[in-house]
């Protein structure tokens, strides 16, 4: 039977393999966007006291309500357009069980996150995509503009992974009154981007304007797990009524209550990220065999001559991992690079200079 079992899986789904984040045990990890620096110490010491006050033996706040009163307070929103989640990834996935589904429509625009399509896949989603211009990976707007005012939702990432560019605010606020459903702006990076390039502040005057956030970046709260939606009350209350009890966990809770509460801490941190990806950006151009994108996210992305093969030796041989795009549509010879440590980046630009001049 157990031979024979796939037979039984979805149709639909049949050539479906799993999410793979191509992690592998290497010196330097640069391959998931995560906050090199970890917590600061001072947050480190008081998520650890709250963690010790956590009663085991209980369900956690099926809500997690304290949390969303921090976040709502933080954000000047009511509790009521907040939504917390087993990550950024549980909140996307709801938000399509929801709103998406056979006869909607997801407007996705690749090279973006490639979860937006695969959730849209596993809901029975429609997915009508517009490719970013090639040149610049910036969106084609007018094309956006059209699809969006027969799209159920529309996912917006900004920065966006893996390209790093922002969008206008004032665009999305015109691209809000023209979509007939949902504009969800997923802003996973904005802690690292200019400021201004926020699009939060359009929910006062568009209804049907969602803000998508993590503690996983910025915040460095990767191994937790949480992430939250700004969102109008009735799609807040739409992926409530769709989501797995208890997501999330009384741990993830308290320690991102925590995290809140100390979020001035990650300043330093958060502006040495942002210093580093400029010397980065500006040291591989420098090598004249790296074309590297503008980035307003803690990433770069590259292309280089035989991508793929550099992925592998600096893997191989440098203990460097980064994340290989470089057989991905629109995004041939594309590796992207997190920004790590002054010291880690450092080590990145020595192994890419050598490289390149190998195959120069």
């Amino acid at each position: 039977m157990a031979s024979d079992i796939r037979i039984r899986l979805r149709d639909d789904l049949a050539d479906l393999k799993p999410y793979d984040p191509g992690l592998s045990a290497q010196e330097i990890v640069l391959s998931a966007n995560e906050n090199p620096f970890g917590m600061p110490d001072c947050v480190r010491e008081a998520a650890l006291s709250a963690v010790a006050d956590v009663a085991f033996e209980r369900y956690p706040d099926p809500l997690a309500d304290g949390l969303r009163d921090d976040i709502a307070a933080w954000h000047g929103v009511e509790r009521s357009q907040v939504i917390v989640g087993n990550g950024g990834d549980e909140l996307i996935f709801d938000l399509l069980l929801a709103f998406g589904g056979r006869g909607r429509v997801l407007l996705d625009c690749p090279p973006t996150f490639s979860i937006y399509a695969l959730y849209a896949k596993l809901t029975d989603t429609e997915i009508v995509a517009i490719p970013r211009n090639a040149a610049d990976f910036s969106l084609d707007r007018k094309a956006v503009e059209h699809a969006a005012e027969s799209a159920d939702i529309v996912m917006i990432t900004s920065p966006n992974n893996p390209t790093g560019n922002t969008v206008d605010p004032d665009w999305v606020a015109s691209l809000a009154e023209r979509a007939r459903g949902i504009v969800v702006v997923d802003e996973a990076y904005i802690e690292f981007a200019d400021e201004g390039s926020s699009c939060a502040g359009l929910m006062r005057d568009h209804g049907n304007v969602a803000i998508l956030r993590t503690f996983s970046k910025a915040f460095a709260l990767a191994g937790v797990r949480c992430g939250y939606l700004l969102a109008p009350e009735g799609v807040v209350d739409g992926i409530a009524a769709v989501r797995q009890p208890y997501s999330v966990d009384a741990i993830g809770q308290a320690v991102s209550r925590v995290v809140v509460a100390h979020r001035d801490a990650y300043e330093d941190a958060i502006a040495t990220i942002k210093e580093e990806r400029e010397r980065l950006t500006s040291a591989l151009r420098d090598t004249g065999c790296i074309e590297v994108w503008p980035s307003q996210g803690n990433f770069v992305l590259v292309r280089m001559p035989g991508a793929h093969a550099a992925y592998e030796r600096l893997r191989d041989e440098f203990s460097i991992l980064t994340r290989d795009f470089s057989r991905s549509p629109f995004l041939s010879d594309c590796l992207r690079i997190t920004v790590g440590t002054p010291q880690e980046n450092d080590r990145v630009i020595a192994a890419l200079a050598s490289l390149g001049k190998e195959s120069s």
